[in-house]
């Protein structure tokens, strides 16, 4: 059984590495990668605190990782159906293609869900690839009617 560990500061490359895997695979693969040393600092300032909003999921191979799950604590004003306001959300779930259908996904979303759920969160959002789909419906996730809309500036 493949198990997932919580990410340290030091998986920050690794962690970066994988969300462009993952980002290469929905999108088709992108030569800028302007954004990663910001990516990278951010992740290892946010995963230095043990009691932080943010965390990471990872599964080792050798060399470095072969998955992660990352995830993070919003807060916004309760309302029906989420009366403290707290929500979690899923992002940069990836795999390197040649250990995919191992299981290694579904231990760093496991291990992911059970830290939310320590920390009191009940409501979990993330935006799902259709590869990714059926991972998550397998854990409880389903589709919501919320139609989601952006404003980049």
């Amino acid at each position: 059984m493949t198990a997932a560990r919580r990410a340290t500061p030091e998986d920050a490359l690794e962690l970066v590495r994988l969300r462009k895997v993952m980002q290469d695979s929905c999108h088709g693969p992108n030569p800028d990668v302007s954004w990663q040393p910001a990516a990278v600092a951010t992740l290892r300032a946010r995963l230095a605190d043990p009691d932080g909003d943010l965390t990471a999921f990872v599964v080792d191979r050798p060399g470095g990782l072969a998955a992660c799950a990352v995830g993070i604590i919003e807060y916004r004003l309760g309302g029906p159906g989420n009366p403290q306001g707290v929500s979690g959300y899923v992002f940069s779930v990836a795999t390197d293609p040649d250990m995919r259908r191992r299981g290694h996904s579904r231990a760093c979303m496991e291990a992911l869900l059970a830290w939310f759920e320590k920390r009191g969160v009940r409501k979990i959002d993330l935006r799902a690839s259709s590869e990714g789909e059926p991972l998550y419906t397998s854990l409880g996730f389903a589709r919501t009617p919320d139609p989601a809309m952006r404003l980049t500036l």
